[in-house]
């Protein structure tokens, strides 16, 4: 993207720039273990009890994902699952009773199950088909349906189901199921009304070009919503309460997505608001009182929560210093949980009554072993790469660096090839940084949240000018005072990973090391074998990539790092999961064996319980103990 400016950027870049050159001492942190950063409890989603007394989430306090209610006025947590193999992810529950519904695969092969467990422990699986996969939807607004896709009929698209749910009962395991929309050409159901008449579907053309379409299901007619040229994207998110206008996002004729509606009798575009950033997300509480929308900003979200009728902003005081996000509103939107976190600050649970203006926090989810005042906060920092593009990363400098010492230095590479790495918190990230590494967070062009142009700019030039990107990052890390220029690794997972192996193979003598987590290495093989329910996104995917089956093929050849194994010259560890169906695991299996072939130091961690990103925290600690364990023999040098 030939970045946009704006005022003031410079002035933080140069505040961040003095930040990191900083001479001044600090005191040196205690040293961690990663069992200890994985000791915080991982926690997700938010849901309300129908009296409205419990929240239901997702904690990984077992070690694994499970489903946890939380009493509002207590804080005392109650575990409704107790899983010790497959992760759980609680999403609701039913609308007039305390029934739960979650969603969970088999070893991370991605099948998602939905499951309902009815208050005396009793579970019944919604899908009856054991090779579909499903996605919960959502509660009808009148609470007596609930919408659900599932991939059953066609393996390749997900059909929208209704399941008949009201007054809590059901014939034996088989809750009385409808059809809603056949999904038979890849447009995916995004918004329903009120009232169930209209859906709002989505179209993805590429990844920077979508279509919308309006289906009335009165009359069974489907009308295009969003006719433009060039690449624009549109994103349905709501229907206002009376059903006469869709609210989407939508960046046609801006470099960023913004909230607009289209009055369905009229026709009538307008914009609704619009940021220096992304509008990730627009939603409106069950009357419609609040509206909750939610920016990224610079790798940070940030929450705006408004009186839908009057347009003011709610505020809400008196919480520690994070971002919200995982906003919830209760039905009678008096009260609403939320998370607030921070680089240095995993996720805490909060709730908020509207009425008293109260905030209470509801977890504590850092382990007391661990002081606060020895995580490290990420900084935003921004440097010039090899064409003059910009490029955004995330800077974490080790506490207690000695005077005229130096240490060894990571780069961070995110996942997608169009993900982000955000200031979150992360148990790995600091975990190296706690053991002496800096880290170096890049989102190289391609990376969402930085514009439409920034995103598009690495189109077809996969391991090639990202890479550079990533070559230009190590040599900003070359400028700070306390890198050691000769230690300077690569670290990502899924495409992060195939970075990794694109830049020990295409540029040999760059990086010291290389950490691998799941990365692609055959490109015509990930992009023949990708899971069958891509399939509304696969001509996006090859048009973004290159398709293997027409001539792009010598070009996905020539950028697979496992057709040039013989080049590579440095040490690096590869981790993988067996039930894998994005990244096979014969992949990683011939890029180790072809590296060995060269006599390069090579480990290999197999986990035959994951898939796609490791959820169980015992693999999670395993994996970074054995990372940390190779980084200190071969990036820092110290011998075992």
């Amino acid at each position: 993207m030939n970045r946009i400016i704006r005022n003031g950027l410079w002035v933080v870049a140069i505040l961040a720039l003095a930040s990191c050159n900083s001479t001044k001492e600090e005191k040196a942190p205690k040293l961690y273990t990663i069992q200890q950063f994985s000791d915080v409890v991982q926690i997700t989603g938010g849901a309300f009890s129908p009296d409205e007394s419990k929240i239901l989430i997702s904690s990984k306090a077992t070690g694994i994902f499970n489903a946890i209610e939380i009493d509002i006025k207590t804080g005392e947590q109650k575990a409704l699952t107790n899983s010790n193999d497959n992760a759980v992810f609680a999403y609701s529950y039913f609308p007039k009773d305390n029934r739960v519904l979650y969603g969970s695969d088999k070893g991370g092969n991605e099948i998602t199950h939905l499951y309902v467990r009815s208050p005396d422990g009793m579970v019944s699986d919604l899908i009856q088909d054991s090779t579909a996969k499903a996605t919960f939807y959502g509660w009808s607004y009148d609470q007596k349906m609930m919408y659900y896709t599932s991939n059953g009929r066609d393996k390749r698209y997900f059909d929208l189901y209704k399941v008949q749910i009201e007054g809590g009962s059901k014939e034996g395991n088989v809750y009385p199921t409808t059809s809603v929309y056949k999904n038979e050409k890849g447009v995916d159901p995004e918004a329903i009304s009120d009232d169930g008449r209209y859906i709002a579907l989505q179209e993805t053309i590429t990844t920077n070009n979508s279509n919308m379409y309006l289906l009335d299901t009165q009359t069974n007619t489907q009308k295009l919503l969003s006719e433009h040229t060039g690449d624009a994207q549109f994103s349905p998110q709501y229907f206002s309460k009376d059903g006469s206008k869709l609210f989407y996002l939508s960046d046609e004729g801006s470099e960023y997505k913004y909230l607009a509606s289209y009055d369905i009798k009229t026709g009538e575009k307008k914009k609704v608001e619009e940021a220096p950033w992304d509008i990730l997300y627009a939603a409106l509480s069950k009357s419609g009182k609040y509206r909750v929308v939610a920016i990224n900003n610079d790798a940070r979200t940030e929450i705006k929560i408004y009186e839908d009728a009057t347009g003011v902003r709610v505020e809400v005081g008196g919480l520690p210093e994070g971002d919200i996000t995982g906003v919830t509103i209760a039905d009678s939107e008096k009260q609403m949980c939320f998370y607030v976190s921070s680089s240095k600050s995993p996720s805490n649970l909060f709730v908020y009554n509207f009425e008293t203006k109260e905030a209470k926090q509801l977890t504590n989810t850092i382990t007391k072993e661990i002081d606060p005042a020895d995580l490290v906060a990420g900084e935003v920092i921004r440097y010039k790469s090899f064409d003059g593009l910009e490029i955004p990363a995330l800077l974490y400098k080790p506490k207690g660096i000695q005077k005229d010492k130096k240490v060894p230095a990571l780069l961070w590479i995110h996942g997608g090839p169009g993900g982000q790495t955000r200031l979150n918190y992360s148990a790995a990230l600091q975990h190296l940084v706690n053991h002496g590494y800096a880290i170096l967070a890049v989102n190289n062009r391609g990376s969402s949240g930085y514009g439409k142009t920034f995103y598009a700019a690495d189109d077809r030039k996969h391991g090639s000018e990202d890479l550079k990107d990533c070559i230009e990052a190590k040599n900003y890390l070359a400028t700070l005072p306390y890198i050691d220029t000769d230690k300077i690794g690569i670290y990502g997972g899924s495409y992060g990973g195939y970075m990794v192996m694109a830049a020990l193979t295409f540029a040999p003598e760059e990086f010291k090391v290389g950490v691998n987590y799941f990365g692609v290495t055959n490109w015509l093989r990930t992009l023949k074998s990708i899971p069958k329910w891509w399939e509304s996104n696969r001509k996006a995917l090859y048009n973004e990539l290159g398709d293997p089956f027409t001539a792009d093929s010598t070009a996905l050849r020539n950028k697979s790092p496992l057709f040039f194994t013989n080049k590579i010259t440095k040490p690096f560890i590869v981790l993988q999961g067996s039930n894998d169906p994005r990244v096979l695991q014969v992949e990683s299996d011939e890029i180790v064996a072809g590296a060995k072939k060269n006599n390069v130091p090579v480990e290999y961690v197999i986990f035959p319980d994951e898939g796609h990103g490791f959820v169980k925290k015992e693999n999670n600690i395993k994996a970074s103990e054995e990372v940390l364990k190779f980084l200190d023999n071969y990036l820092k040098g110290i011998e075992k």
